[in-house]
């Protein structure tokens, strides 16, 4: 797993993805209405968590699938944008596994599985309380132009500059 735009210094990198993190929640409204909660985040990688609501569920009294795809995709997002490269999603498959019932909290974990040039992979798997998988989601990312909190990358690439 490569990434052109890890840093050398983890300790750096994990400070970026986490105030990337905190631009990117502060602005993020469909995730914050929907009760979402970002459990963590690192370089390529994050983890969030949503109670499934009375108001979540479809005619078979399951969570509806599409609020899993959000909670997965959401997660996806933290972790392709952790390096401040504003990235969007260029694919995404979701493969549903098990229910997900009303007080069931389920949690999306993102891993990076490949980044390279603009474009990468993460693989994100949905899981309730117990471990039980839920669903599994595989996004494709693609790099646009901008930063997701401007002018942290040159500020950044000095600061390597000089410690190298």
């Amino acid at each position: 797993m490569s990434h052109s735009h890890t840093s050398h210094d983890p300790q750096a990198a994990q400070q970026l993805a986490e105030a990337v993190a905190d631009a990117m929640w502060s602005r993020d409204q469909a995730t914050r209405t929907l009760g979402m909660r970002l459990v963590g985040v690192g370089p390529g990688r994050a983890t969030l968590a949503m109670t499934v609501r009375p108001d979540m569920t479809n005619g078979h009294a399951m969570c509806h699938g599409g609020l899993i795809f959000t909670l997965a995709d959401s997660a996806f997002a933290y972790a392709c944008n952790s390096y401040n490269l504003n990235t969007v999603a260029s694919a995404c498959h979701i493969d549903f596994l098990a229910p997900a019932k009303v007080g069931d909290e389920l949690e999306a974990e993102a891993v990076e599985r490949s980044a390279s040039g603009r474009t990468g992979v993460y693989d994100i798997t949905v899981r309730n309380r117990h471990g039980k998988t839920v669903a599994l989601f595989r996004g494709k990312s693609y790099r646009i132009s901008g930063e997701v909190i401007a002018g942290l990358a040159g500020a950044a690439e000095t600061t390597t500059s000089r410690q190298s």
